[in-house]
């Protein structure tokens, strides 16, 4: 196998010629972030979770993870080219549950559900798109002239939980997918004699996207700057590789922590 010549005379001489390509890609017509405070929502739990929590006198919340996100895009009516993203979160909510005051917690998972709405926009489309990754051969042509939504969701910040008295067994507004309920490994049951709530942070950035065909300006193909580094099996090699880890055995100084992130509560680096 020839050698790449890295950062050659050669490489840069070839990058230095502007020339222009069509290519294929997702285009983000419109986007959006958002920061909310979840709070008061109700966690449901297994049979045998539940039972933990009949007989609790205490909960904390210990962490909360996104497991799943159901998206959904619909035209606005009367509004050509604006879509309504629908979204429907589901949690994981792990808390620490006390039985009584001198006893050591129990660990139980539970799941909360939120649905959340936005408007953007995603331009207009009355193509129908077919191809040859569509192996069933099917295709609904009103589908794929929708606008592509794209939802990043951070992890959730666990903020308090508390017990309550449940007046009366209640379920999810929104249907548990099969992935859901694999994940807690059984099915979830109504919530009974008590329940927990739970408030969580939760970040999102949404997008509206169209697969579209654009002309950009192009220098030449991306061919890597450094060699790769050859792996091995022998796990001494690879431990000769791992820096000392100094600061675990030597924290900074006060006076070697920047000022700028003391002000601003994020000086313990």
């Amino acid at each position: 196998m020839p050698d790449i010549p890295f950062n050659s005379a050669e490489n840069k001489a070839a990058q230095s010629a502007d020339q222009s390509f069509c290519v294929d890609a997702d285009r983000v017509y419109d986007s959006c972030g958002d920061k909310d405070c979840l709070s008061d929502l109700r966690v449901f739990f297994t049979e045998a979770d539940q039972q933990i929590i009949n007989s609790a006198v205490s909960a904390r919340i210990r962490e909360a993870n996104i497991i799943n996100t159901a998206v959904n895009v619909e035209p606005v009516t009367y509004h050509c080219g604006f879509y309504s993203v629908d979204m429907t979160f589901y949690f994981e909510i792990v808390l620490d549950v006390y039985q009584n005051g001198g006893s050591a917690p129990s660990t139980v998972s539970g799941l909360s559900v939120f649905a959340k709405r936005v408007i953007l926009y995603g331009g207009s489309g009355n193509v129908a798109v077919f191809t040859s990754e569509n192996e069933s051969g099917c295709v609904d042509p009103s589908e794929s002239a929708l606008p592509t939504a794209k939802v990043q969701v951070a992890q959730p910040m666990a903020l308090t939980a508390c017990l309550t008295e449940c007046c009366s067994p209640c379920m999810p507004s929104a249907a548990i997918p099969d992935c859901v309920t694999e994940y807690f490994g059984g099915a979830i049951v109504p919530s009974q004699a008590r329940s927990v709530l739970a408030t969580i942070g939760v970040f999102t950035i949404v997008q509206l996207k169209r697969r579209v065909q654009m002309l950009i300006p192009a220098f030449d193909f991306c061919v890597p700057d450094k060699e790769c580094v050859t792996s091995t099996d022998n796990p001494c090699d690879m431990f000769s590789r791992v820096d000392f880890p100094v600061e675990q055995f030597f924290p900074p100084n006060l006076a070697d922590i920047d000022p700028d992130n003391i002000e601003t509560g994020c000086g313990c680096n």
